[in-house]
C-alpha cells in the first residue's frame, strides 16, 4: 500500500491491567529521532482494554499522538483481534514506518499484519537508522547465529515494519505530554476471533523475574558448574536488590529456567550494572547485554571474551570471589 503519511508508529502493547509493557515505551526513544528524520509525527498507538495508564506513559515519553483502540476483547491478546484493529488503523492512516516490539506476542502481531498488508518485516532488530532522503529505515539485526550484524531496507513497501528487541533502547525522562489523543472505536465479532484464552499458565518462577526492567543483574553461566552454582549467585542479587540471569549454556543444561536466560536467544537487556560470573562471552550472549551501563566480569580464564566488553573484570573463582563480595555488600551497607 502506499503511504498517506510520513508519521512512524511504534505499537505500545499492553498487560492485561492496561498498563504498558516496557518495550513500547522504550521504543519511542528511538521513534522520536526516526519521525523527525522521516518529516512526520511519532504516534504510538495502544490497543487493549482499559488502557488509560498506557495511554499516559505514552504522553509523558514523546508520542506527538495517541491512537487507541480500547474494548473488552482487546484484554487478552489474540492474533485475531489485535491483527484486525492493527491493520484497519494502518489501512486508514497509512504511516511510512512501523516499529512493534520483539515480545513473543511482537513477534506473533508483525508477521501477520505485514502479510495482510503485502509488505515486508524484519524481525528482532537491535539497532535503527533512517536515511533522509529517501525515509527508508535501516533495521540492523543479528544473522547468522549472531556471527554477524545486518542491515536491511525496504525501499519499495510501506509501511516499513520491524520488529525491535526489549532492553536495546531506554525510556526517556517523563515529561508532561501535549499529545493529540484519538479514540478509534474498533471491535472485533465473536466469530471472526479463533481461539480463546481458557487459562494463562506463567512458567515457574518466571513472575518473579523481570530482566528488562532491572537496573541490576547478577547472571550465572556454564562456570557455575550446576543448579546449586546458582546459589552465591542467588545470594548477591538479593543482597543487591537485584534480578537473577543466565547464559544460555546454563539454560540449556537445565540448572535454571529460561525466563532468567539473557542473549540472542533470550532477554536482551540494558541495566545499570551487569555483573557476569562464570559467563565466558560467547557473541550471542554478549548481543544481549551490551548496552548495560556497566558490565563486571567474574572469570577464573584471563583470555574469556566476556573481558573485552567488562568495564570491571576479576579473574579468579566464582566461588571464591562472590562469598566476599556479598559480604563485604553486607558490611557496606551497615
Amino acid at each position: 500500500m502506499e503511504a498517506k503519511t510520513k508519521d512512524l508508529w511504534v505499537f505500545v502493547e499492553t498487560n492485561e491491567d492496561g498498563t504498558a509493557k516496557n518495550v513500547g515505551i522504550e521504543l519511542l526513544t528511538p521513534g522520536k529521532m526516526m519521525a523527525g528524520k522521516q518529516g512526520g509525527q511519532l504516534v504510538a498507538v495502544v490497543i487493549g482494554s482499559g488502557v488509560d495508564e498506557a495511554v499516559k506513559a505514552a504522553n509523558e515519553h514523546g508520542a506527538d499522538k495517541i491512537i487507541v483502540v480500547d474494548g473488552p476483547e482487546f484484554k487478552h491478546y489474540t492474533t485475531d483481534a489485535y491483527a484486525i484493529a492493527l491493520v484497519s488503523l494502518v489501512e486508514k492512516y497509512g504511516p511510512t514506518s512501523m516499529m512493534i516490539g520483539a515480545t513473543n506476542n511482537g513477534r506473533d502481531l508483525g508477521p501477520r499484519v505485514s502479510c495482510r498488508l503485502n509488505t515486508g518485516l524484519t524481525a528482532d532488530c537491535t539497532a535503527l537508522d533512517v536515511d533522509e532522503e529517501t525515509g527508508n529505515v535501516a533495521w540492523t539485526r543479528p544473522a547468522f547465529g549472531g556471527n554477524l550484524m545486518a542491515t536491511i531496507i525496504c525501499p519499495n513497501h510501506r509501511p516499513q515494519i520491524g520488529t525491535v528487541r526489549p532492553g536495546v533502547f531506554k525510556k526517556s525522562d517523563a515529561v508532561e505530554g501535549k499529545a493529540e489523543i484519538v479514540k478509534e472505536d474498533i471491535h472485533v465479532a465473536e466469530e471472526q476471533i479463533r481461539t480463546q484464552v481458557l487459562e494463562i499458565i506463567k512458567e515457574m518462577d518466571s513472575e518473579n523475574v523481570d530482566l528488562e526492567g532491572a537496573e541490576i543483574i547478577v547472571s550465572g553461566g556454564r562456570g557455575v558448574g550446576g543448579p546449586e552454582g546458582f546459589e552465591p549467585i542467588k545470594a548477591l542479587a538479593k543482597e543487591l536488590g537485584a534480578t537473577v540471569g543466565a547464559s544460555r549454556a546454563a539454560v540449556d543444561a537445565g540448572w535454571i529456567a529460561h525466563a532468567h536466560q539473557v542473549g540472542q536467544t533470550g532477554k536482551t537487556v540494558g541495566p545499570k550494572l551487569y555483573i557476569a560470573c562464570g559467563i565466558s562471552g560467547a557473541i550471542q550472549h554478549i548481543a544481549g547485554m551490551s548496552s548495560s551501563d556497566v558490565v563486571v566480569a567474574i572469570n577464573k580464564d584471563p583470555d574469556a571474551p566476556i573481558f573485552d566488553v567488562a568495564d570491571y573484570g576479576v579473574v579468579g573463582n566464582l566461588f571464591e570471589v562472590l562469598p566476599v563480595l556479598t559480604e563485604e555488600i553486607k558490611k557496606a551497607r551497615g
